[in-house]
């Protein structure tokens, strides 16, 4: 975290723009003024969040008969009878403090909209802390930053029902045992919006296919991305808002102003586009196919305007986002959109947490603003987001097994992203804990360049399904980047 860097990017429509991309060092970028941004209507897509406080349940028991049960103490039980709301698609758990933990069970049902149909209770993950910024970094201490659950996708809804019950709760509990609920519960039930409408092509400024590379010092071994300007005027017709435009110049050496996803290349044209120390061996792998944020339809003025960068990458951290697995691959770009809405309006953090997400079906999406070529500080592996990059699999796989397109999606991400860097997939590393559940703060770990969540924190992230193919991703990002 002290090797926090903030940049933003202007853009005007009336001049040039020059757009570098920065690669990964511990000097700030300069600060360039906003300028006014085209007349254009924006083209993210509208969401929303309800936010409801949770109330003390008479009884939040389930019924194994029809004869009522006793009362459970206001401490240790709270929630929401049925009741009708706006539209949904996922929903999760917040309150006030962001350090407080949650020692209990979560549980909701909703109703599949516009029918009387609902759902059977479905468990929320409690255990979140270890998902978030690291102690003690501007992001952490905003003020704005809250205790949260895992959110859950659960698809279109317009009837929810909540049950939080503490752990060792029993009727009447008062046991000196019973951990009390954390205060100011609130249940927020996020509506992700309509799915981006793809843009016009005309007016859209091709891709550059210049190689050119600006001189700068690099390390032997250590591949970083090519610094060439890629001028270009903001097109009307993109209908890209202020902070969209600024989302999207920080890729602007990959792909064009306002696009939806950066396209695939060869190892070779990926390694043409790295800087190499002399004499050195590029190993980086081909670049895959990335959906922009634009792609996926982040509302970019929900985020914080400025972008977070740490001084480079040494380690992956593989997660699972936990939001179930009861979505289409093309629902992908909803759920992403629901997490970033609820990372940002309900958990208070600055941007979506994870640097990238991976499908079921193996597509790729940007996650954190500051461009994807980048060491963007993320808030994903509490102690280790410094010097390193989250990657979250859509769904949980505590005990389903991951797609197998998901796990090469994830060996062609990090075999591309990680020799940018010059790093191993298949090497070791040393980082410093920033302070987690597992190391104290200061303290070395060495871990594997391609790490689980689990690694860094005690948790069960990324699902031990998940985290027993990372040999197996290992191994392919390796082969490659050609080693």
């Amino acid at each position: 975290m002290r090797a926090l860097l903030a940049t933003s990017i202007g853009v005007t429509c009336a001049t040039a723009l020059t757009l570098p991309l920065a690669a990964p060092a511990p000097a700030a970028p300069a600060l360039s003024p906003v300028a006014q941004a085209p007349a254009a209507a924006p083209a993210e897509p509208a969401g929303s969040t309800q936010s409801m406080p949770l109330r003390p349940l008479a009884d939040a028991a389930p019924r194994a008969t029809g004869k009522p049960t006793e009362s459970m103490t206001p401490s240790a039980a709270r929630g929401l009878l049925r009741r009708d709301t706006h539209r949904f698609s996922l929903v999760g758990v917040v309150w006030d403090d962001a350090d407080a933990e949650l020692h209990g069970t979560v549980q909701v049902r909703t109703r599949a909209t516009g029918t009387a149909r609902w759902s059977g209770w479905q468990s929320l993950e409690t255990h979140n802390t270890d998902h978030a910024a690291d102690a003690g970094s501007p992001e952490r201490d905003s003020g704005r930053v809250r205790g949260s659950t895992a959110p859950l996708w659960v698809g279109d809804s317009d009837g929810i029902e909540v049950r939080v019950r503490s752990e060792n709760a029993g009727p009447r509990s008062g046991a000196p045992d019973t951990s009390p609920l954390p205060a100011g519960l609130q249940v927020e039930l996020v509506d992700p919006g309509e799915d981006p409408v793809e843009p016009r092509a005309e007016g859209t400024p091709a891709p550059s296919t210049s190689s050119a590379v600006t001189a700068g010092t690099s390390s032997a071994g250590t591949a970083t991305p090519a610094t060439a300007a890629q001028p270009g005027a903001l097109p009307e017709s993109a209908g890209l808002t202020m902070a969209a435009a600024e989302s999207s110049a920080v890729n602007a050496d990959l792909a064009p102003l306002g696009a939806t996803e950066i396209t695939a290349l060869s190892k070779a044209e990926s390694e043409e586009q790295a800087v190499v120390g002399a004499g050195a061996k590029p190993f980086v792998g081909p670049r895959p196919g990335i959906v922009t944020r634009k792609g996926w339809g982040a509302d970019e003025s929900l985020r914080e305007r400025a972008f977070a960068y740490t001084s480079t990458v040494k380690a992956a951290f593989v997660h699972h986002s936990a939001t179930g697995n009861n979505y289409t691959c093309a629902q992908a770009p909803s759920v992403l959109r629901g997490i970033y809405r609820y990372h940002v309006k309900s958990s208070g953090w600055r941007d979506f947490g994870y640097n990238f997400a991976v499908d079921k079906c193996g597509k790729i999406y940007e996650g954190r603003a500051g461009g994807v070529s980048k060491a963007v500080l993320g808030a994903h592996t509490l102690g280790f987001n410094s010097n390193s990059m989250g990657i979250a699999v859509l769904g949980t796989y505590s005990s389903k097994n991951p797609p197998a397109a998901a796990v090469t999606a994830i060996a062609k991400l990090t075999a591309w992203k990680l020799g940018l860097f010059g790093r191993n997939p298949k090497g070791k590393v040393t980082l410093v804990s920033g302070g987690s559940g597992k190391y104290k703060k200061g303290a070395k770990a060495k871990l594997n360049v391609i790490s689980g969540h689990r690694d860094g924190f005690a948790t069960e992230c990324p699902g031990i399904r998940l985290y027993k193919k990372l040999g197996t991703a290992r191994t392919s990002s390796a082969k490659l980047q050609g080693r």
